[in-house]
């Protein structure tokens, strides 16, 4: 029997993250506390109900928002109702999304884990809905004494938007970068696109990355590993689908 689905840590004394491990993709929700608000950056599977582990954190009204629309990261959106989202990925979160209900089922139980004893698989739903605030590249969202700047980093998904934190040096990756094998294999992957992105993050004075996935401790250095792994992949004309799998130090790219 699963007793704790939910995982919390403390990032600093306004950042936690909320992990569900239990779960063999490992996902991360990101909770960030301002004076006025609070940003919770993604939600996860939907498994079991987030909103109870945010409620811990902070006595602020909450807004949820998405990396991308993948069910690990917006499960949790119905219990949000102030949501934000891509301006790319709206008709995902309204109903469009490109996959089925089987397949997105079958992807949660990909791997056997310890689901909470009232899961039940036959019952997972999409979460459909109207965002309260569609994003573009370059918008800010204020939460009170920190401001959130959204970066538009397509190539895992149209809409995929790493948010970064400039007085803090924190970058929140979502499923562009983490530890693992990176997939930009789906019909609805760029990897062209995902090379630009990665691009565009070596810009930044990134202090400290805060991936979707997996491992928290990821090194600064992996935005240029990265670039360098998808470039050279570009230049040897690999980098589009069907290519297969490269696997470099600390990540792979399964194309």
């Amino acid at each position: 029997m699963n007793k704790d689905w939910f995982t919390i840590e403390e990032i600093d004394s306004n950042t936690y993250v909320i992990s569900e491990y239990k779960h063999w993709e490992e996902t991360h929700c990101y909770v960030l506390n301002g004076a006025e608000r609070c940003l919770l950056i993604d939600t996860g599977l939907g498994v079991e109900n987030i909103r109870d582990q945010v409620s811990k954190l902070t006595d602020k009204p909450v807004t949820a928002v998405t990396t991308h629309v993948h069910y690990d990261h917006f499960g949790g959106h119905k219990y949000f109702p102030d949501f934000y989202v891509h301006e790319a990925e709206v008709e995902w979160i309204n109903g469009g999304f490109p996959l089925t209900i089987e397949q997105v089922r079958n992807f949660l139980i990909e791997e056997s884990c310890d689901f909470p004893k009232n899961f039940d698989v036959n019952d997972y739903y999409l979460f459909e809905g109207v965002p309260t605030r569609v994003l573009k590249d370059n918008d800010t969202i204020e939460l009170g004494g920190r401001t959130i700047e959204i970066l538009h980093t397509p190539g895992h998904s149209p809409g995929h938007i790493c948010f970064f934190e400039k007085e803090k040096g924190y970058l929140y990756t979502g499923d562009l970068i983490y530890i693992g094998e990176l997939f930009a294999y789906y019909p609805s992957t760029d990897p062209i696109a995902y090379m630009n992105s990665i691009k565009r993050l070596l810009l930044l004075p990134v202090k400290k990355i805060l991936p979707g996935h997996h491992d928290l401790n990821v090194p600064v250095s992996i935005i240029k590993d990265m670039d360098k792994a998808f470039t050279d992949l570009y230049k040897r004309k690999l980098l589009k689908h069907g290519s297969g799998t490269f696997s470099y130090s600390n990540f792979g790219i399964k194309l």
